[in-house]
């Protein structure tokens, strides 16, 4: 096999993680291949289970990060380390990632702790979704406004034979397509 290329000895590269290991490569990456400029983009956001909602973690390109280095000098440590599975090449050919996307990426979660952006689902008027808590479960409605200034929403359910707008909490819904299975099931 031929050497590998080093056309651009140093820049940012895409580095292959082993999955749902982005942060720890990362931190790896950092601390025992001691590369200064490691960037692990992650979001944050709540997901409808069959338990409740609940807050999620996840990398916004999961099973990758990027990290600059020079290839001749540190290629070798970023591959043996801990987490990462190699970096991203094209038979021997190493692909840059342009400076300036990875500083508008970087600007962009600038204010974000750790580097991780909470995601906000708002839930608008005239929207389907699904309850996902208390004696409702299950029971598929629609938005029929959105009270200003709390985390409440009107839905319009059938009770006893009539159409009555009923005030619940935004927590206890979720979109249709965001449910599990097993709670669509009931």
């Amino acid at each position: 096999m031929a050497p590998p290329s080093h056309d651009s000895e140093e820049g940012w590269f895409c580095v292959r993680t082993k999955p749902k290991s982005e942060h720890i490569a990362a931190l790896h990456l950092q601390r025992f291949a001691h590369l200064d400029e490691v960037f692990c983009p992650r979001i944050r956001f709540e997901k409808a289970t069959t338990r409740g909602k609940v807050w999620f973690v996840e990398a916004l390109f999961p099973g990758y990060v990027f990290a600059r280095f020079s290839l001749r000098d540190d290629l070798r440590a970023v591959n043996a380390t801990n987490g990462v599975l190699g970096v991203v090449r094209f038979a021997d050919k190493y692909p840059t990632i342009d400076g300036d996307l990875v500083a508008a990426l970087r600007e962009e979660f600038a204010e974000c702790p750790e580097s991780v952006r909470t995601i906000e689902q708002e839930l608008e008027q005239g929207e389907e979704v699904v309850v996902t808590e208390g004696a409702m479960t299950g029971l598929r409605t629609i938005i029929t406004k959105v009270v200003p200034g709390n985390e409440r929403v009107r839905i319009l359910m059938e009770w006893l034979g009539e159409e009555r707008e009923v005030e619940v909490s935004k927590r206890s819904l979720a979109r249709p397509g965001n449910i599990r299975a097993a709670l669509e099931s009931q």
